[in-house]
């Protein structure tokens, strides 16, 4: 078995943390990195060992079984329920107690109230509790950024909106929250964080990642399950690692195509974040539904058991994706049926089958079973961890629980939390000659395509798959235009439309001449996975020409971009005056741009990731120095963006001095202890994210010209100072080698913080 030799201990934010007080709904904060969690104790190992020895084969594989709640509907089509939404009595029966499934999930294609939650899952459980064993079913849900299925819920930004705050907070809050409204709306396990790396933005599911960046991955990704999971407690939902492994980044830059990543980068870029994760005590893991290197991840016994299991040491349950079994001979052709693909998966590592229409994987597995080719001992262990998970939840005492116990589902001070976050995600990249904040008294147009939809605020996963119900089911909600014009002196003229259906230019730029400035809202809609493949990241042509016109008015422009990844807009970056840019900041994101654009909070956030300047020019952040070559002007081999991870402008202004190592010489196991003081000497209060990059100078493998290693926010009133203070470590100075083993190498080395950098020597 090939080992993974890495130093895990976390390099640590020492100062300027706070952390928050106690209570049913907001357990203490995780913001320090803590050693691995221990999942199961004695208790509960012994109680599922007594129960597996106890069940047949036939509750066995039941447990390992999950189906979709469209396969237990009153629906006619095994994708879509009937309207009105029903459970089927014999559908249910048929699959719970006769064949002992052990989960269920997903939506009936509409939200659902916490009462129809209630009810729904108290039948299911009621069915379960007819089984030999008894054993309650765990129902899982896409909940993301809140409990996006239930109505009425808090949404909170996506995760990229998160990873822009460089707050790690606001990510901890996101699934104290998310976790308490899941499962006011009886629902013990959501499919949530992603935590793979966003290195590809074309990809569609970009803004379902914390960016580009490894250690703003491993921190906001092992926040959020920390508030997911709190204490364990009924506040509690089990998360959910996805997609296990290099899912993020295939070759094409389309949805669920192959990836080819050498071992290597996968090692160095891809296991960190889920390691951490690990070591936060992350319940179960989804996996990865494409192939890399032409092997599909649920085919491959070296990632689902040598590495996850013997290396990174994960003890929980991994579930497929959605008909990933199946795909295994009707698309990636790896097997000639699906009871080989069964096989095939099965004895690589899978626990859970997200089936998720059909339970002939129920009978084939067993008949895999009894012919010898799937050994029973895989079975128990497989079983076992879905048991363990179950008692964890407490599902065994306590089944379903009641929305009464909830009184603050919904409630003000959620909605504050989201808003808070909202706040800090927005990322000013650009404010000319200090055009905003505005006067309440200015007059703006607002226009644009994403002006007036809640779509563009809250992106896919939201109250349905697309999001394309956001506008009917978030309708007490400000869009940017209702923001404005109930917070200013504004006006709203669509000028464009995302389908070209209701453009009008020609209105939106009469509008312009009668305001002072225009707020020109443009972005994306809302989508996720396959439907969100694209050719081009370009902005739409009829944007592009409603920008030029409104320029030709002479009137200022504040872009404001509201997308799940970057659209190019390098052709009229020059005509606007300021540029926001919010990856999907949910539900309260209107209200926190109207407060930022008038002033009544600070801009704070900042990229995490690269925004890309022109349509074929991908480089990330941390690049290697053979991506900017210096050539003569007719070649384009510079590293040219339109805006760099890290970017972000601020109303006040943030001075650094007095950066601080307190060695120049580090030994292996030694440590430097690194502080800078920053200075608001500006005239409004701000928060700063402050920001610690490593450059290797020289080592085997060509080093990166920087990555980032530590970080922390801070807020300063105008004329103060705060020493920030960061720890550099064996693991901060560490890459994985040639040889796959993760070594830090002697030689020297840059720290840097803003414009500040000192040199030291690794020994």
């Amino acid at each position: 078995m090939k080992k993974l030799l890495l130093c895990f201990s976390a390099i640590a934010v020492i100062a300027c943390n706070k952390t928050a007080t106690s209570s049913p709904s907001t357990p203490a904060s995780p913001v320090q990195s803590n050693p691995k969690v221990q999942l199961f104790d004695a208790e509960i190992d012994g109680k599922v060992s007594a129960l597996v020895s106890k069940m047949s084969l036939e509750e066995k594989v039941g447990q390992m079984t999950q189906l979709t709640l469209d396969a237990i509907t009153t629906g006619d089509s095994p994708y879509s329920s009937a309207s009105p939404y029903a459970l089927d009595p014999k559908k249910v029966a048929h699959a719970i107690e006769k064949y002992k499934i052990g989960s269920v999930l997903n939506t009936p294609g509409h939200p659902l109230s916490r009462k129809e939650w209630f009810e729904t899952i108290t039948t299911l459980q009621e069915a379960a509790a007819k089984t030999p064993n008894k054993i309650p079913l765990i129902y899982g849900i896409d909940a993301i950024h809140g409990v996006n299925y239930t109505t009425e819920s808090t949404l909170f930004p996506q995760q990229l909106g998160v990873a822009s705050t460089f707050n790690k907070q606001h990510a901890y809050e996101s699934g104290v929250v998310s976790a308490y409204e899941t499962r006011a709306s009886a629902i013990p396990w959501t499919f949530s964080p992603v935590l793979g790396l966003g290195r590809s933005p074309i990809w569609p599911r970009l803004w379902e990642t914390f960016g580009e960046d490894v250690h703003i991955g491993e921190t906001m990704g092992a926040a959020m399950i920390k508030g997911f999971q709190g204490d364990g407690g009924l506040n509690s939902v089990a998360a959910c690692m996805k997609h296990y492994l290099g899912y993020s980044v295939p070759l094409s830059g389309k949805d669920r195509t192959g990836a080819w990543i050498p071992e290597r980068e996968l090692r160095q870029y891809f296991v960190p974040a889920f390691k951490a994760a690990i070591d936060a005590g992350a319940l179960t893991l989804m996996i990865n539904s494409g192939d890399i290197n032409g092997t599909p991840v649920h085919a491959s016994k070296f990632m689902l058991t040598d590495l996850l299991r013997g290396e990174l040491g994960f003890e929980g349950f991994a579930v497929t994706d959605w008909n990933d079994i199946n795909y295994l001979y009707t698309k990636y052709k790896i097997v000639k049926t699906k009871k080989e693909a069964i096989k095939v998966s099965i004895n690589a590592g899978v626990d859970m089958s997200m089936v998720p229409h059909q339970l002939e994987f129920v009978d084939l597995l067993i008949e895999l079973v009894n012919e010898g080719e799937v050994k029973m001992s895989r079975i128990d262990e497989a079983v076992s961890r879905i048991l363990k998970v179950k008692y964890k939840l407490g599902l065994f005492d306590k089944p379903v629980t009641d929305p009464k116990d909830y009184p603050d589902f919904g409630s003000e001070k959620f909605a504050a939390k989201s808003k808070a976050a909202a706040l800090e995600t927005f990322v000013l990249l650009k404010n000319k000659k200090n055009l905003l904040p505005l006067k309440k008294e200015t007059k703006i147009l607002v226009t644009g395509a994403s002006a007036n939809t809640m779509r563009s605020l809250n992106g896919g996963w939201s109250y349905n798959w697309q999001g394309s119900e956001a506008d009917k089911y978030a309708a007490d909600k400000n869009t940017v235009a209702e923001a404005f014009m109930k917070n200013g002196n504004a006006k709203f003229v669509q000028g464009v439309t995302f389908d070209g259906t209701g453009d009008n230019i020609a209105k939106s730029v009469a509008a312009a001449r009668n305001s002072d400035v225009v707020l020109l809202c443009l972005g994306e809609t809302s989508y996720t996975e396959t439907p969100g493949n694209t050719h081009s990241l370009l902005m739409p042509n009829k944007h592009v020409e409603l920008a030029k016109e409104l320029a030709k008015t002479g009137k200022k422009i504040i872009l404001v971009l509201l997308e799940g990844r970057p659209v190019i807009f390098n052709e009229i970056e020059p005509l606007v005056d300021a540029v926001f840019v919010g990856f999907l900041p949910g539900n309260y994101g209107a209200d926190a741009l109207s407060d930022l654009v008038y002033g009544v909070a600070n801009p704070s956030g900042k990229l995490p990731v690269n925004y890309p300047k022109h349509p074929h020019s991908f480089v990330n952040y941390n690049y290697k120095i053979s991506d900017n070559l210096q050539l003569p002007n007719y070649y384009s081999s510079d590293y040219d963006q339109q805006y760099e991870f890290g970017d972000g402008l601020s109303y006040t202004t943030f001075a650094y001095s007095d950066l601080k190592l307190d060695t120049k010489e580090m030994t292996q196991d030694g440590k430097i202890n690194v502080s800078v003081t920053v200075t608001n000497t500006g005239k409004m209060a701000g928060k700063e994210a402050v920001l610690l990059y490593i450059s290797d100078l020289y080592a085997t493998i060509t080093p990166e010209i920087k990555a980032l290693k530590a970080y922390d926010k801070i807020t300063l009133a105008p004329g103060a100072s705060k020493t920030v203070k960061f720890v550099i470590n064996k693991k901060s100075l560490s890459f994985v080698n040639a040889n796959l083993k993760t070594v830090a190498e002697p030689g020297e080395f840059t720290a840097t913080v803003g414009l500040l950098s000192e040199n030291f020597i690794l020994k």
